[in-house]
């Protein structure tokens, strides 16, 4: 039997780092930190915690141990890591999940990562009170959702997600999700 390692291509979704002038983590010193826990290829996207990286391993849940832990090492500060493969992101997208939303300059197109699958009690679309923040989609490990910004602002949209899949998330802009396809 050959048990030769295979070089795959993963994403790794930082949370809660350079938002706001807090927890400021320059982005060649964590190209430099992967790197030195054998992550090859390392391209950070925007400034917001966005990194595809090759390395030889399967077992994402002890990668994303490892990098939280070698980054909380170096720039003393917990950095929870979420981590996909190139190849889920591609599908992702490819499946254009927003392509029946109607596009204005208010709407805002978001993808959540968990960093576990959850069953929720929610009724799928779930829509806020004040019809501000839609959940479309929720299937392996990802939630799909839809903010209006002409009737509310982003952080009672996170809130809601909080509450309902807890702080084992992170979330993006369908616009990085983009972003990141065109470098994979």
């Amino acid at each position: 039997m050959n048990s030769k390692k295979v070089t795959e291509r993963y994403i790794a979704f930082l949370r809660g780092i350079n938002v706001g002038g807090h927890h400021k983590v320059p982005m060649a010193d964590l190209r430099k930190a992967l790197e030195k826990i054998d992550c090859k290829n390392v391209i950070t996207l925007l400034n917001s915690g966005n990194v595809i990286f090759e390395t030889v391993t399967d077992d994402i849940e002890n990668l994303e141990k490892k990098i939280s832990e070698k980054l909380e090492k170096i720039f003393r500060f917990q950095i929870p890591t979420i981590i996909r493969k190139s190849e889920t992101i591609n599908e992702l997208f490819k499946e254009a999940p927003f392509k029946d939303v109607k596009i204005t300059k208010d709407i805002r197109l978001y993808v959540s990562f968990l960093k576990e699958n959850k069953q929720i009690d929610m009724e799928l679309p779930w829509i806020s009170s004040d019809n501000s923040y839609k959940i479309i989609k929720s299937r392996n490990e990802i939630i799909l959702s839809v903010l209006d910004l002409s009737i509310s602002k982003t952080p009672k949209a996170m809130i809601a997600l909080e509450k309902s899949f807890g702080k084992d998330i992170t979330t993006r802009n369908w616009k990085t999700i983009e972003r990141i396809v065109k470098k994979l």
